[in-house]
């Protein structure tokens, strides 16, 4: 349940906060004044996309917060929360900020989300419906989910697409491989020459990294030697000049003088450890001299076999390193080919087996639907008799689908059938019911689909379009739907509004140099007031102040439920 809802900077709200209860909330206000900005903070929230044109003016950054009461959120919430390490125990706050360079940030109980986190969560706390919701009712997809959600066939219905997926999945790889087997006998052919030339060079892991070494090695032999025999002259074996013999030389000087002075004794360890060090690099020197590979055939041998191993490589179109890979990759492919007919038989039936799995559970769904489609056409029929379509009735039928291959959703094609007369036959709901209509049958198939649902409903003026005694009916049913869980409906029409547990109004402030929206909750004569306003215009009568109540007084008794309150936060305008 929304508990709170802080709004700052947002379109023309400058700053607001908003406190919710259980039951119908009713919005109302003059056209332009802002209804539907409640509404399009609520969308903000729940991770749609937003932009920097929704900042209020002059402001830097625009920011929805909005809590939300879990204690009996579904267990799927609380494990996807649990999944983000994100801690939430009665309560979640979710928060949107939005900056002036298009870009924003999302918050669930302070912790940084995805916006895609934020549209799973939020989408089982809000289910918004906007003023043309009900045109999706005419849409085949939409039937499909809706006589699955007042079903609760969700599950089957998850378990019928893994299947259609693993069938997919077989048959894609059964077509690949069908493809393979017509070009068997040339590929066949290609594979062993090119194995067999892979074979032929039988080019060792590591081999083209030492061979490069050896190569640069071999190439740079005679500098090598020069440099590294001249080192060590320079080390050990020069006359009188080596590093070795002066620092012989050092320590002769130093050792009588060590006992002259004392400090200089700590130096001739180091001396001599530096005579040991030059001594030991001196030889190393010389075994690595004496090792050095001055032959040329050697050389020659190296480079024809890089030239090879090169040569072989562009011919497959790939790093030298890689050919080693290569090779196991061809030896791979020309197993799976000489094996192909039994790998075609095999593929084929596992693909019969994941076909008759997937058809079994779409039977069954096909099953459950119809027992659905039963139960949700007589429930629809008695609540089109409240919605002033007396004698009307409404079908779901369930029939084959005309595709020949199965389908994700199952072999079901849904279609809602209708009459708003009595005596008239039932015909597609598309092509018979008037915009009234729809938004009548849409509301009533959302309260049967919701029973017991316990996310905030939001219904955006999804009263347009109609009037009087049917606007007064459609205010009933959105008050029973309140009884069962929160609702929030944005209305223009009296009927709604005096059907509402709650009721908040919505002005549109200017000083002439700005516009604000300000939000207040009405209770006794200022509610009076707002009704009386929506039933008579510009002028308010004392005969419809006399309406007004009387439409207050007729609405139904619910349990008590605590009123909204709103707390503006005045911000003054900029010069």
């Amino acid at each position: 349940m929304l508990t709170h809802l802080q709004i700052r900077d947002f379109a023309i709200v400058d700053a607001v906060e908003l406190e919710f209860g259980p039951g119908l909330t009713v919005l109302t206000g003059e056209t332009g004044a802002g209804k539907s900005i409640v509404v399009d903070a609520l969308t903000v929230a729940s991770g749609a996309r937003a932009g920097a044109d929704q900042i209020r003016a002059g402001a830097e950054r625009a920011e929805v917060c909005a809590t939300f009461d879990i204690r009996k959120a579904p267990r799927a919430l609380r494990d996807r929360l649990d999944e983000q390490a994100i801690e939430a125990d009665d309560e979640l706050i979710v928060r949107r900020v939005l900056t002036a360079d298009g870009r924003s940030r999302a918050y669930l109980n302070g912790q940084t989300v995805t916006l895609q986190l934020l549209r799973e969560v939020v989408g089982e706390l809000v289910d918004i419906h906007g003023q043309h919701e009900f045109q999706s009712l005419v849409r085949p997809v939409a039937q499909r989910e809706l006589l699955d959600s007042y079903g609760k066939l969700e599950p089957l219905v998850g378990q019928v697409q893994a299947a259609h997926r693993v069938w997919v999945d077989l048959l894609d790889r059964l077509l690949q491989l069908e493809s393979q087997a017509r070009d068997r006998d040339a590929r066949l052919e290609l594979l062993r020459y090119q194995d067999g030339e892979l074979a032929a060079l039988d080019l060792q892991p590591g081999e083209f990294a030492a061979l490069g070494a050896e190569s640069q090695r071999l190439a740079n032999s005679g500098r090598l030697l020069e440099s590294t025999q001249a080192a060590a002259q320079a080390l050990y074996e020069g006359d009188g000049g080596s590093a070795h013999a002066s620092i012989a030389q050092a320590v002769a000087l130093l050792r009588p003088l060590q006992h002259v002075d004392a400090a200089l004794a700590p130096l001739l360890p180091l001396l001599e450890e530096a005579s040991i060090r030059v001594s030991e690099a001196a030889r190393e020197l010389a075994r690595y001299a004496d090792a050095l590979d001055l032959d040329s055939s050697r050389q020659a041998e190296v480079e024809r076999r890089l030239a090879a191993i090169e040569d072989l490589a562009r011919k497959h179109r790939i790093a030298p390193a890689e050919l080693t890979a290569r090779r196991e990759a061809l030896r791979d492919e020309l197993a799976s080919l000489e094996h192909i007919d039994h790998n075609v038989a095999t593929l084929r039936r596992q693909q019969t087996e994941a076909l008759g799995q997937y058809r079994e559970l779409a039977t069954r769904l096909s099953a459950e639907r119809t027992v659905a489609a039963l139960a949700f056409s007589r429930d629809i029929s008695q609540r089109m008799q409240g919605l002033g379509m007396r004698g009307g009735q409404f079908q779901v039928d369930v029939q084959p689908h005309q595709a020949t291959e199965p389908q994700a959703h199952g072999l079901d094609q849904i279609e809602f059938r209708v009459t708003a007369n009595p005596g008239q036959p039932l015909r597609s709901l598309a092509k018979v019911a008037s915009g009234g209509e729809l938004a009548r049958l849409s509301l009533a198939v959302q309260v049967a689909c919701t029973a017991g649902d316990l996310r905030c409903m939001v219904f955006d003026e999804v009263d347009s379009g109609i009037g009087g005694a049917v606007a007064e009916i459609i205010g009933r049913e959105l008050r029973a739907l309140g009884e069962r869980a929160q609702v929030l409906c944005v209305t223009h029409l009296a009927q709604v509004a005096s059907q509402g547990h709650h009721h908040l109004r919505v002005l549109k402030l200017s000083d002439g140099r700005s516009t604000r929206t300000q939000i207040t909750p009405l209770s006794g004569d200022d509610r009076v007031q707002e009704i009386a306003r929506m039933l008579g215009g510009v002028q308010v009568t004392a005969r419809a102040q006399d309406h007004a109540r009387e439409m207050l007084d007729a609405a139904v008794s619910v349990p008590a439920a605590a009123a909204p309150r709103a707390r503006a936060k005045r911000v003054k305008p900029p010069a």
